[in-house]
């Protein structure tokens, strides 16, 4: 089922033409009517799809995310940019960031109190590796500006996320990157809800399939903890001592592991300060040594934990596999991950036409095969993977996983969301603009084998 040539061709073309459709001048709309704003990590891998067509307006996207950044160095999850002529919910009156948050950017910007994984990084140093010679000098430039922003983000992880120095970032909210995962179910369940307000949900309407997104159960918890956040002023010492959900997420703390490698590798072409080069080899090394504890070699699987009650959280998810998306994994880390990646809990399962990473793994109870986070198979997700095994000297892997992927959203014929892992059905939003950002970088011809034009 491998996609041929002149398909992966037709396939470059028309993820090109999604940035295009989706294009807002100096930023880009996640998706067209389910998500018009500007995401944190969407922007992110958006970015690697330009850098294909243009290594300028990819640094643009960049530069436009980080212009709504934080005084604390986070970058908020969502900028709303989109128009009143573009609904979204919840927008940023559930979230008043400018009227009560002292580091959030001043009005007219508007923003959301959470941040999402620092994929930011990744994407720079894949900008900089696109780059023509004949643009180097500019782009050189603009990276050398955007470092700094890139290296106090960090910072505000690897510090206000992690006042233990545990390695390991804490979550503040399930819109941190992973929603309705069944990772977060336990410490939700816990919360003693107050009403969070009338609220009218646009995201059923515009997919027409609930089973496909997070319940209304999900939704009251999600909106009562933007209260909470909104209650202390988004302070992360007063979330620190008060607020229910704070979760030590392995995935993102892999994610932010990576991004330090990718800050260092950068370093020389940065002209980075050699304190900024101290700060984020300690983080580094703090990073792979959280990771390392969190490593349970029963299940083979990285595990999340609940801060406030110091539970782990035992499940079988992509998350798991932190130490792959980390390059971290050891000897017998990579003795246990490897043969679970492919064996019928992950992507071996007989069932699977494609050979990819589901959200969850189907042995679960908990497993929902068209739920969001809770099952279907996210391109972005086998991206970080493909990027971490062909990083590690896993090429033939890494090779298998470009081919599945680039085979299902083919075969699917839209850039869909995320993927049923049984069919290959196209499931949440359409024309999402990252999975066309990764289907152009899977696509590029140093992959492919093919020759680059001129």
């Amino acid at each position: 089922m491998s996609i041929t040539a002149e398909g992966r061709a037709l396939l470059r073309d028309r993820a090109a033409a999604v940035l295009h459709d989706n294009d807002a001048g100096t930023w880009t709309r996640a998706a067209p009517h389910l998500y018009p704003h500007q995401w944190s990590w969407d922007s992110a891998f958006i970015a690697i799809g330009w850098a294909h067509l243009d290594c300028r307006r990819a640094m643009a996207e960049l530069e436009n995310l980080f212009a709504a950044q934080w005084s604390t160095g986070m970058v908020p999850h969502i900028v709303f940019r989109a128009g009143p002529g573009e609904p979204y919910f919840p927008g940023p009156a559930w979230w008043d960031c400018a009227a009560i948050a002292p580091a959030a950017p001043p009005p007219p910007t508007q923003t959301t109190g959470i941040c999402q994984p620092p994929v930011h990084a990744l994407a720079v140093q894949r900008i900089w590796q696109l780059t023509p010679q004949q643009h180097r000098p500019e782009i050189r430039a603009r990276l050398q500006a955007l470092y700094p922003r890139l290296v106090s983000w960090h910072r505000y992880l690897a510090t206000q996320r992690d006042p233990e120095a545990s390695g390991l970032v804490t979550v503040y909210h399930p819109w941190e990157g992973t929603d309705n995962s069944p990772r977060w179910d336990k410490t939700l369940a816990r919360i003693k809800l107050a009403e969070p307000g009338p609220y009218t949900r646009l995201d059923i309407s515009q997919i027409g399939d609930p089973s496909q997104r997070p319940t209304d159960w999900d939704y009251d918890r999600y909106l009562w903890l933007v209260g909470l956040l909104r209650k202390y002023r988004y302070d992360d010492a007063q979330i620190h001592r008060l607020y229910p959900f704070l979760m030590k997420d392995v995935f993102f703390s892999a994610v932010l592991v990576s991004a330090n490698a990718a800050l260092l590798d950068l370093a020389d072409v940065a002209a980075a300060s050699d304190r900024d080069r101290e700060q984020l080899t300690s983080w580094l090394d703090r990073g792979r040594d959280g990771l390392a504890r969190c490593f349970d070699p029963e299940s083979g699987l990285c595990l999340d934990y609940d801060v406030r009650t110091g539970e782990r959280i035992r499940l079988r998810t992509f998350a798991g596999f932190a130490p792959l998306f980390a390059q971290t994994a050891d000897a017998d880390q990579l003795a246990a991950q490897l043969p679970l990646l492919d064996s019928a809990e992950f992507c071996g399962n007989p069932r699977f036409p494609w050979r990819l990473l589901p959200s969850m793994s189907p042995a679960e109870p908990a497993f929902e095969p068209h739920n969001y986070w809770r099952g279907p198979i996210w391109p972005i997700i086998d991206w970080l993977l493909w990027r971490s095994l062909r990083l590690a000297g896993y090429s033939d892997r890494a090779e298998d996983l470009r081919r599945d992927s680039l085979g299902q959203i083919d075969a699917a014929a839209t850039f869909a969301e995320y993927f049923d892992p049984f069919t290959g059905h196209p499931l949440g939003s359409t024309q999402q603009s990252w999975t066309a950002a990764v289907a152009l970088d899977w696509s590029a011809a140093e992959f492919s084998g093919e020759r680059e034009p001129g």
